[in-house]
């Protein structure tokens, strides 16, 4: 077993008491204050993430469009350069291999991939390359950290140079940050407003001083993986790996909005048979009247009937009751269905509720 990597910002976690843990081969903080403190503070004002496990390749040459229109669902010939789409990458079966962001650059593409994937993707796309196409892994040298909230702009005003007041939500800019040249986002796995920044390993120090400056002004918090979690939970935004994975397809998922069957590509004959057809089950967004906290692998019944299993659960800081992610048979996908989920040999009802679960978010 080889040792967990240490991003760039290891240092600055453990001078602000972070509880570290391992994650996709990296050791990331888990928490900092607290998960709900940090969960309020990204929903109702700003926080930051370093999210340097994430994955980073660069796909240029010639035919680089049309390897990424093979490649993936969504249609990447409608983005011009500085737009971002999310997408995912599939398997011929329909599974899926990694969901991800697709920014259009000025000569190729640039994909943010998770972290638990990078080696499987990176493997995975180059098997398919067959024509002038280069694929360049931009993981280990890249870090990345996010400004999320509602008051994320006015504490990235602090520290760039761009105009942030045009700039749209899934665009990107390169531009001066903290006196570095960088690119960044208006993205995020929120929710909310907020940037994603990507930075060379000369930056690294400089930037976050100069975002923990900034940010001190507006009573930034630090967060860690934790509120990241339950954050992207009240969102309803997929966890690869428990809401998504190869044995599930974009359609049972609920991402037929990231898919353009105009066009090709790799497993479209067999998703677009299960959407016409309709798939046998669906993932759904579930609350519960107990105050018991569903935990990824529970059942899911209709009755007696098991139906299905939790992806992913927990209690909602935000909504203040527990919720949670499933697979459930069409039968029960349709809101307002009511089911139940066992939780320590107990059946605690739950309804199936239209996504996403916070209707508030701040993202423009």
């Amino acid at each position: 077993m080889s040792e967990p990597i240490r991003t760039r910002f290891y240092n600055y976690h453990l001078d602000h008491n972070a509880k570290m843990v391992e994650f996709a081969g990296y050791v990331m903080p888990i928490q900092y204050k607290g998960i709900t403190t940090e969960h309020l503070a990204v929903r109702n004002n700003v926080g930051m993430f370093d999210l340097s496990h994430m994955g980073e390749f660069e796909i240029t040459g010639k035919d680089a469009t049309a390897f990424v229109q093979r490649t993936t669902t969504n249609n990447v010939e409608q983005l011009e350069p500085g737009q971002i789409q999310y997408s995912c990458i599939t398997l011929p079966t329909g599974g899926i291999v990694d969901d991800m962001l697709v920014y259009r650059m000025e000569d190729g593409y640039y994909l943010v991939v998770n972290a638990a994937n990078i080696e499987k993707d990176f493997n995975w796309l180059s098997s398919q390359i067959n024509e002038d196409v280069q694929l360049i892994n931009h993981s280990e040298q890249t870090s990345l950290l996010a400004i999320q909230g509602p008051n994320s702009e006015q504490v990235m005003s602090k520290i760039t140079d761009a105009n942030l007041a045009d700039m749209a939500y899934y665009t990107w800019v390169r531009a001066e940050v903290a006196g570095c040249e960088v690119m960044f986002s208006r993205t995020g796995y929120t929710g909310e407003d907020g940037f994603e920044i990507y930075i060379p390993p000369e930056c690294t120090d400089q930037i976050w001083k100069a975002a923990m400056e900034a940010g001190g002004k507006h009573d930034m918090e630090l967060i860690g993986l934790g509120a990241r979690d339950t954050l992207r939970l009240e969102m309803k935004m997929a966890l690869y790996g428990n809401d998504i994975d190869e044995s599930t397809t974009p359609v049972e998922a609920g991402l037929s909005f990231i898919i353009d069957f105009d066009k090709d590509f790799i497993g479209k004959d067999v998703i677009e048979t299960q959407k016409k057809e309709k798939p046998k089950r669906r993932l759904v967004c579930l609350e519960l009247s107990d105050r018991a906290i569903p935990r990824h692998g529970y059942a899911i019944f209709d009755g007696e009937e098991q139906i299905g299993n939790v992806t992913s659960g927990s209690f909602s800081p935000s909504l203040q009751k527990p919720i949670a992610l499933g697979y459930v048979a069409r039968k029960k996908a349709k809101s307002g269905s009511e089911v139940s989920i066992e939780i320590r040999n107990k059946k605690v009802p739950a309804v199936v509720v239209k996504p996403p679960f916070y209707k508030d978010a701040s993202h423009k």
